[in-house]
């Protein structure tokens, strides 16, 4: 699981969880990009320490998991650890919002605090850029076959130009877009993406896809016109 916010958020939010920490038998790893709540949910991530084998994140989230209780495993960017027949690599992620409001400069935020997930499995590789300001080395990797796209049209994340040119960097991936639509806070851009943006900026449009949480996505799967 990467980033799983499956209870206990705080704020309203437009979905029900597809699966709850307690109906999960087993879990090999979760994987945490960022601090953020809506990314480290720590109420989640300590009701999976019974069926959770691994927790890894950058090296400051690891060490907050450790705080909580969770044995967090943390790892420096373009650092690479293996998880069973998968191996995982931290990508750059610029999304340090937080040194601009003095409530939460508590502590200068660096670069490393933040990632993302590049994941070479058997099936081919799934790239999770997370939350992000676009960044010239995010343009310049080899070709993935699906991206988890934060299509967030805010300035402390990727904007919908940046995923726009970040998308056609890599015009034959699958395209899944993320963080928008789960929260019910219609007046913070954040949170409000609407796929539908992309089909015009992007080449083969058809590769858009706007899943259900829950929803299963196979790699390789024929691309659907207004998915």
């Amino acid at each position: 699981m990467i980033d799983p916010l499956l209870e206990g958020f705080d704020m309203p939010v437009l979905f029900e969880s597809p699966i709850l920490p307690g109906d999960i038998p087993s879990l090999d790893a979760v994987l945490v990009s960022h601090i953020d709540n809506d990314h480290f949910s720590r109420s989640t991530c300590r009701d999976l320490l019974d069926v959770c084998r691994a927790y890894h994140a950058p090296e400051y989230v690891a060490v907050e998991m450790r705080l909580e209780g969770i044995p967090g495993t943390g790892h420096a960017v373009h650092e690479s650890f293996g998880i069973d027949n998968i191996r995982v690599t931290l990508t750059p992620a610029d999304h340090d919002w937080q040194n601009d409001f003095p409530e939460f400069s508590f502590r200068h935020w660096e670069k490393e605090d933040y990632c993302g997930f590049w994941i070479d499995t058997e099936d081919g590789v799934i790239w999770m850029p997370g939350d992000s300001r676009l960044l010239e080395e995010q343009l310049h990797m080899p070709d993935p076959d699906v991206i988890l796209l934060d299509f967030s049209d805010n300035a402390y994340h990727i904007t919908l130009d940046g995923a726009a040119k970040l998308a056609n960097a890599y015009p034959r991936a699958s395209l899944i877009c993320i963080h928008w639509g789960s929260v019910d806070a219609p007046d913070m851009n954040t949170f409000n993406g609407n796929p539908e943006g992309l089909l015009s900026r992007v080449v083969n449009p058809q590769r858009v896809y706007a899943l259900r949480p829950g929803e299963a996505f196979r790699i390789g799967a024929p691309a659907k016109a207004g998915r």
